[in-house]
């Protein structure tokens, strides 16, 4: 096991990794910005070390920096939790060439997935489902064209090395496909600094329903469920839940399998996820995998009973995963809410200084966060600031816990989502489970409309 792990994070992960090494025995070091200086995972780490300004670019997605902070802190591990560097294979590679653990799968298997290109050749050569489209990516305007008259409209056009929505586009007709192949060109450039694109068929609002995934280097490969992920604005997403309402016993086993298969086909070590696309007849398609812990674990440990970023850990020392893991059902049901700092009319960013903070508890809530009584919300980071996890014994409940949660929750000095996170949870068709990844869409119009 690791005697000391260097967390290259910030916020609530860092502090949700500090937690996990704690339970395990495991000295701690938080790297952190200047602009993080008061930051909670920097109070309650073994040890720190300021790794430069504000900027991402000039901090925490600075590698040698990074490096150079585990070497001077004698860590034997690093946890990337999400975003950041945790998909970033060269990264690893550093990691490894310096005898320093990357706590994560191989640097091959997060290149290989990372490409979405190649993660889909590499799924098509297993038998896993996926959407129609191009074998390999699209190198020019002509060559977009020609697919997508073969595939038939709608089509999207997705970043080979992106993630997170970043380049991406939708066309209906030629003239939109070639407008949107420049548009997602210059995006995917700017932030992946890889411009290559494929095309697929553009699935009308299905269900994004992804599945986690666990696998120790003995080989073995189990799966906890799935996750229910549609409700996304811009491909970001705002809720999930765990068991998903759209699928039966039949359905999900089936995709269950498949992802097992998936993750089998790039013999994966780590946590993970399988994520895919589940359109209304029941069809499912592989969309990609992610290769690091999820935003949304959470709502599996609820549901599941297991600590994922804990068995993470002890998958990179080498152990096996904990017994009987692969048996484990659902337990009940759970929900989680993102709340970012912005405002819930327009959703614009909103940073500056906290002046009142409040989280509540009770049965079945579980606040995951890294705000404190004199935090200021920088304008650096991203804009999520606090994850709200309830847990019930059905959906019902579960609802019942996240509205009564929300409703509590103090948060003043800044604009937050929780109102427009209540009006959703509140609306009919999210309470029936009826709604897919364009539900945010015609809830957002039917509000104007009313509005109007």
């Amino acid at each position: 096991m690791f005697k000391k792990i260097l967390i290259a994070n910030r916020g609530e992960i860092a502090l949700r990794t500090i937690w996990a090494c704690r339970e395990l025995g495991i000295k701690t070091v938080a790297v952190y910005s200047s602009e993080d200086a008061d930051s909670l995972h920097v109070r309650f780490s073994d040890e720190d070390i300021c790794i430069g300004p504000p900027s991402n670019k000039a901090s925490y997605l600075n590698i040698p920096a990074v490096i150079s902070a585990a070497e001077l802190s004698g860590a034997d591990g690093i946890h990337p939790g999400y975003g950041f560097l945790a998909e970033n294979a060269h990264f690893a590679e550093i990691c490894n060439a310096c005898r320093i653990t990357f706590i994560g799968p191989e640097p091959s298997v997060i290149r290989l997935m990372g490409d979405k290109a190649k993660a889909r050749e590499t799924m098509i050569a297993a038998g896993v489902p996926v959407v129609p489209g191009s074998e390999g990516v699209v190198k020019t305007e002509e060559r977009a064209l020609e697919l997508a008259e073969e595939i038939g409209y709608p089509v999207i056009l997705k970043a080979a090395a992106g993630g997170g929505g970043k380049g991406m586009r939708t066309a209906v007709s030629n003239t939109e496909l070639r407008d949107s192949f420049k548009l997602a060109q210059a995006e995917a450039v700017s932030a992946f600094g890889n411009g290559t694109l494929y095309l697929e068929r553009f699935l009308v609002n299905p269900r994004h329903v992804e599945f986690q995934i666990l696998g120790d280097t003995q080989g073995t490969i189990v799966q906890l469920g799935e996750r229910d992920c549609s409700i996304q604005r811009r491909h970001q997403k705002l809720i999930e839940e765990s068991p998903s309402p759209a699928l039966d016993d039949q359905l999900r086993s089936r995709m269950a399998a498949t992802a097992v298969a998936a993750a089998q086909a790039v013999n994966y070590t780590s946590v993970g996820t399988i994520e895919f696309l589940l359109d209304s007849d029941g069809n499912y398609y592989f969309m990609e995998m992610n290769t690091r812990i999820q935003v949304e674990h959470p709502v599996t440990e609820m549901v599941m009973g297991v600590d994922l970023v804990k068995e993470q850990i002890r998958i990179a020392a080498g152990e096996p995963l904990t017994e009987h893991l692969g048996t484990y059902r659902h337990r009940g049901h759970s929900i989680e809410c993102r709340i970012n700092a912005e405002d819930p009319e327009t959703f614009a960013p909103c940073p500056g200084q906290l002046t009142d903070l409040y989280f509540p508890g009770g049965p079945g809530v579980r606040i995951d966060s890294a705000l404190h009584g004199s935090s200021s919300i920088s304008r650096y980071y991203d804009s999520l600031i606090a994850k709200v996890i309830t847990h019930g014994v059905n959906r019902s409940e579960a609802l019942d816990r996240m509205r009564r949660a929300l409703q509590a929750v103090v948060i003043e000095g800044v604009k937050t989502s929780i109102p427009f996170l209540l009006q959703v949870i509140e609306d009919e068709d999210f309470i029936r489970g009826d709604y897919s990844t364009g539900y945010l869409e015609k809830f957002m119009a039917r509000k104007k409309a009313r509005l109007s």
